[in-house]
């Protein structure tokens, strides 16, 4: 029998997870989100979600990952068989695919912004909502990018979670760090700029809505890379002497981190140059290259914000693919370059519409969004909080409470009453509290 792979160090799993965790959904989307609701306010809740139902979660997650040892629709039926688990790790996968397939659109994006902005051809040419619309509205390039930025996923993939995976996220997540404390730096310094940073800091809960309590919730889920299983799916690679619950406070903890600094490279610009903060998913694409358009050497700086921007995405990528090949391919390393290729492409497929939907399908409507609008809303709002509802419930009623203490307690000496208190949050406050979010949003509380 073949030797499963493993992560080779605690800290090689930890930037992986991470990176996983520090994609689009910290860089992107909590920009964007926070300017919408408030900014501060809607900091302030999810920081709250994410330290009281994320960060339980992800720690939920990582225990069924390593108690199993198994990919994500195998691990669930190898500790509880006589059931219907099977059914939470099918829909993760099935999830996964759809995050990816949009995700892999927004990456498109970003791979265009890069060639442009590597030939000064984004700050320089000043028409900026002119030149995003040009880029999502052309089928051809939108398509083009969406399969270049899945070929490097596949190809850093297939090379497995030693030499793949963990080797590109060693080198991506120092340098994503690096550069946003040089971004952040300069940021900062510009005049006027302390607006920003009372903006992203000093709450004003009168700008939130019933839709910013799920938006909010459906924001720590994304940034944490749970409710789909792809933390069951990088935990089942860690061997018994890592720490769970270290592993899991330094994942949040960077996630944390890094959506502030996200914020503080954005916003003190926004507000110093005049623009406006509330400017949704055009925030990074539209308003920023305008922001630097405005600084010396600004287009040396947005192509650096651009690759940060890369990597960050590329790492999430990574792990979204990640559970789709370890399903096809972990009983049977040997096909793990075909199954990452076959699974890359599918994705890509699936992506398709979501490219088109600012072209030629922009017209095409369900439910009254868009097939991009559609995938983000269906996977962030209604999968990512279900699949957490469904975890919790799996750990809090499906496992052995002796079992999960055990497997806690490997690499560790956890107090009891860390456990008790972990335990009764998974088991009772995280599933309320997802209900009553998911409730209040559709109008039943």
């Amino acid at each position: 029998m073949q030797k499963h792979e493993q992560w080779s160090s605690r800290i090689g799993f930890i930037l992986a997870a991470a990176g996983s965790a520090i994609g689009l959904g910290a860089i992107w989307k909590f920009p964007y989100m926070a300017g919408e609701n408030g900014g501060g306010a809607f900091l302030i809740l999810f920081i709250v979600f994410t330290l009281l139902i994320g960060a339980p979660i992800l720690m939920s997650e990582f225990i069924i990952g390593r108690h199993a040892k198994k990919d994500a629709i195998r691990a669930y039926t190898a500790i509880s068989p006589k059931r219907g688990w099977k059914l939470l790790g099918i829909g993760g996968v099935a999830a996964s695919l759809l995050l990816l397939s949009f995700y892999s659109v927004v990456g498109g994006w970003i791979l265009s912004y890069l060639g442009r902005a590597l030939f000064g051809m984004v700050t320089a040419n000043g028409q900026f909502e002119q030149l995003f619309a040009q880029i999502i509205e052309n089928p051809i390039e939108s398509l083009v990018a969406q399969i270049i930025f899945m070929i490097l996923t596949i190809l850093v993939v297939q090379g497995g979670i030693h030499k793949g995976i963990e080797r590109a996220s060693k080198v991506m997540m120092p340098a994503l760090f690096l550069l946003f404390l040089m971004l952040a730096i300069r940021s900062l310094t510009l005049d006027g700029a302390m607006e920003g940073v009372k903006f992203l800091l000093q709450p004003d809960f009168g700008k939130l809505s019933t839709e910013s309590l799920l938006e909010a919730l459906g924001q720590a889920f994304f940034a944490l890379s749970v409710g789909l299983s792809v933390m069951v799916t990088y935990a089942s690679y860690l061997n018994d002497s890592e720490d769970l619950s270290r592993s899991a406070l330094s994942v949040v903890g960077l996630n944390i981190i890094i959506s502030i600094l996200a914020g503080l490279v954005i916003f003190p610009a926004v507000f110093a140059l005049g623009f406006d903060p509330t400017s949704g998913p055009g925030l990074v694409f539209v308003v920023l290259p305008a922001v630097f358009n405005e600084l010396a050497f600004g287009g040396v700086f947005f192509f650096i914000f651009m690759i940060l921007l890369l990597f960050a995405t590329l790492t999430s990528a990574f792990s979204i693919l990640e559970i789709t090949v370890s399903v096809i391919s972990r009983e049977n390393p040997s096909r793990r370059k075909r199954s990452t290729w076959i699974a890359g492409f599918v994705t890509f497929l699936v992506g398709i519409p979501s490219a088109l939907s600012f072209g030629i399908l922009s017209d095409f409507t369900l439910f009254g969004k868009t097939i991009f609008d559609l995938a983000d809303y269906i996977t962030s709002n209604l999968a990512l909080p279900l699949g957490s509802l469904f975890i919790s419930l799996f750990v809090g009623y499906a496992m052995d409470r002796k079992a999960i203490y055990n497997e806690l307690q490997k690499g560790s000496a956890i107090s009891v009453s860390f456990f008790k208190a972990w335990y009764f949050t998974v088991r009772y406050l995280c599933p309320i509290a997802i209900l009553a979010v998911l409730f209040y949003s559709v109008g039943l509380l």
